[in-house]
């Protein structure tokens, strides 16, 4: 995010979010997400992110631990310690309610995890990275993005969808299709343009075939915003770098609240 006249305060992540997420993409959503919530006392959210990350972070390590019923009662480990005193210290019900905070912890990790797999898938196929940045400079040239314009990246979306389809953040389990292959009376093709006509046509209607923010009365109510922004943020990468992955990356996609690259996407920029 911009911050030339330096409108607002900025800080660096704090260090269980650095550990957890890295201090890249990490502080762009999470002050995109901050300042939506918060408008321009934005580093009260700042506070609750850390928070409700340490939680989130909590409750995936230990959720398949096999526990007595009522031994908490007697004996408490370390988290169910450490998680007690971030729930007295949460915020109140006046001030946001439960919904509010789940799309405030889920907005920036979800969001961060969709840009760190894109610029990882951008960075390896590079044909795509040249064809979404000719596109980006057609309708913005340099200039910011503007609403307008955004609803026009073809491309960008078209990435979106595939990083969301290889990548989506919360998964239970990973696809990948090196040929076309029929199951049942499904034909699913490897064609890196399945989704130049949309989603309903490339899965063929079947609407229960690509769902990356839920689907029917409990899909994502943040779908809009977190896609404007992902676009927003790669649009102005793409407007002054290229990038390539730098040989030192690790490909280690793990499920660990979301599904994260577990060492990180390291690429190397090269200014246009």
């Amino acid at each position: 995010m911009s911050n030339k006249d330096k409108a607002y305060p900025k800080r660096e992540p704090d260090t269980f979010a650095k550990k957890l997420l890295g201090d890249g993409l990490v502080t762009t959503t999470e002050e995109v997400i901050s300042r939506t919530a918060f408008g321009s006392s934005y580093l009260e959210g700042q506070n609750i992110f850390e928070m409700m990350m340490k939680l989130a972070f909590l409750r995936s390590k230990n959720a398949l631990t096999v526990r007595i019923p009522g031994i908490s009662k007697i004996f408490k480990t370390s988290d169910e310690i450490e998680a007690e005193k971030l729930e007295k210290g949460r915020i109140s019900v006046d001030d946001l309610v439960d919904e509010c905070k789940t799309f405030y912890i889920a907005g920036q990790e979800t969001t961060n995890t969709l840009l760190a797999w894109t610029v990882f898938l951008l960075a390896l196929h590079t044909n795509w990275q040249e064809e979404a940045r000719k596109e980006v400079i057609e309708l913005f040239g340099k200039q910011t993005p503007n609403l307008d314009g955004i609803t026009k990246l073809k491309t960008m979306s078209m990435i979106f969808n595939e990083s969301l389809r290889l990548y989506p953040p919360v998964a239970g389990f990973a696809r990948k299709v090196g040929r076309e292959v029929r199951l049942g009376n499904v034909i699913v093709p490897a064609n890196t343009k399945r989704f130049a006509e949309g989603v309903a046509k490339a899965t063929n209607n079947n609407i229960g075939a690509f769902v990356p923010f839920g689907i029917g009365p409990r899909s994502c109510v943040g779908l809009n915003f977190a896609i404007n922004e992902a676009k927003i943020a790669v649009s102005m990468i793409l407007q002054r770098y290229s990038f390539t992955l730098s040989p030192g990356y690790v490909h280690s996609p793990i499920q660990h609240v979301t599904v994260r690259p577990q060492h990180g996407v390291q690429v190397m920029l090269h200014p246009l």
